[in-house]
């Protein structure tokens, strides 16, 4: 067998469509077998623009008079499939013809392939997108149930360890006639009054370092020294407590329905945990809570009761009266005191 016939039969073997054309005339000189399954077999006097229609007589002007190579991606109509094809053609001689090699590559599985990757990475970009998203939207809502601090650590660990923190002070307000209101109005309109009420007492809250823990339908409960210390806790909820009611009372000025509350403030020791396994909440419990929860009620409408022993932290910053020894259920014999107005402008704190 000669190499002209080796030649030939590894061309025709080889899984490239291969074509050797007349440079003159586009005419055939040589196909291999794949060329045919892609273009068919050409006729005699068929030429390479007729087999390959997209394929324009004008593209291989600067081929023929340049020598320059011709390369191309060629999309193919076969029945109800487009075929996706790179050509490459090259100028050779043989025996002082000019000739034109023509190589073909079926690459419509590659482009599939990568339309599937590109659609796979916007798809998977676009899951992460919601992810990051629903974390966050997550994340705000945990940090709604607890202090950032406790977030973390529930976040790191999974859990959140009972913490003792021995002083703290708490606020505890409670609405006058609150369950007259809400059984003669609109469930709608109860909720929305609550609504516009806590998210302003929350600003208050926030201003001034404390941390709201909870509502207990219209009770809304705020702690100051935990999770972090801090020194001046009687009078960071003294100053959100008298801020509750300056707020009521402008509101009251322009709304339809006039709140009225009760204030208890309290103060000691307390503990705080994440409870529940299914539904988380941070909440807080211990002497200060109960005493800001009793003492709440011995106070007048648009009025704040204290115990004695917040006195001396407050007295500086606010007006102070006695009231006088009450008996509290729980608790025995505590001295209350009436906290009244700010006796000079509070310099409001961020610490959490």
């Amino acid at each position: 067998m000669s190499i002209a016939a080796i030649n030939e039969q590894l061309l025709r073997a080889v899984g490239v469509g291969v074509a050797v054309v007349r440079a003159s005339d586009l005419g055939f000189v040589f196909h291999n077998q794949p060329f045919a399954e892609w273009f068919g077999t050409p006729g005699p006097d068929a030429a390479l623009t007729d087999a390959i229609e997209e394929l324009q007589p004008q593209d291989l002007g600067p081929l023929c008079d340049e020598g320059l190579r011709y390369s191309a991606e060629l999309k193919i109509k076969r029945k109800r499939r487009t075929l996706v094809f790179a050509i490459n053609i090259s100028q050779a001689s043989h025996l002082d013809e000019a000739l034109l090699v023509v190589e073909c590559q079926n690459i419509t599985r590659i482009r599939e392939l990568e339309s599937m990757i590109d659609s796979y990475s916007a798809m998977v970009e676009r899951n992460t997108r919601e992810l990051e998203r629903e974390k966050e939207r997550v994340e705000r809502l945990l940090l709604n149930l607890m202090p950032r601090s406790v977030y973390e650590e529930f976040k790191t660990f999974g859990v959140v360890t009972p913490q003792l923190y021995p002083k703290v002070s708490v606020v505890m307000l409670d609405f006058v006639n609150f369950t007259d209101f809400a059984s003669r109005t609109d469930p709608t309109v109860t909720l929305g009054e609550l609504n516009d009420i806590f998210t302003a007492f929350d600003r208050i809250v926030e201003q001034y370092g404390c941390e709201r823990i909870k509502t207990i339908g219209d009770a809304y409960l705020a702690v100051a020294g935990m999770p972090d210390p801090t020194p001046d806790h009687a009078t960071a909820v003294a100053h959100c407590a008298t801020r509750f009611l300056r707020y009521l009372d402008r509101r009251n000025q322009s709304h339809q329905h006039k709140w009225q509350a009760r204030i208890g403030l309290g103060t000691g020791s307390a503990v705080g945990s994440v409870v529940g396994i299914q539904k988380y909440v941070y909440d807080v419990f211990g002497p200060a809570v109960n005493l800001a929860s009793r003492l709440q009620v011995f106070a007048n409408p648009m009025k704040i009761v204290a115990p004695d022993e917040m006195k001396e932290s407050l007295s500086e910053e606010f007006r102070v009266t006695d009231i006088g020894p009450e008996d509290i259920k729980g608790i025995g014999e505590v001295h209350l005191v009436n906290v009244g107005d700010e006796l000079r402008a509070p310099q409001p704190s961020s610490r959490f």
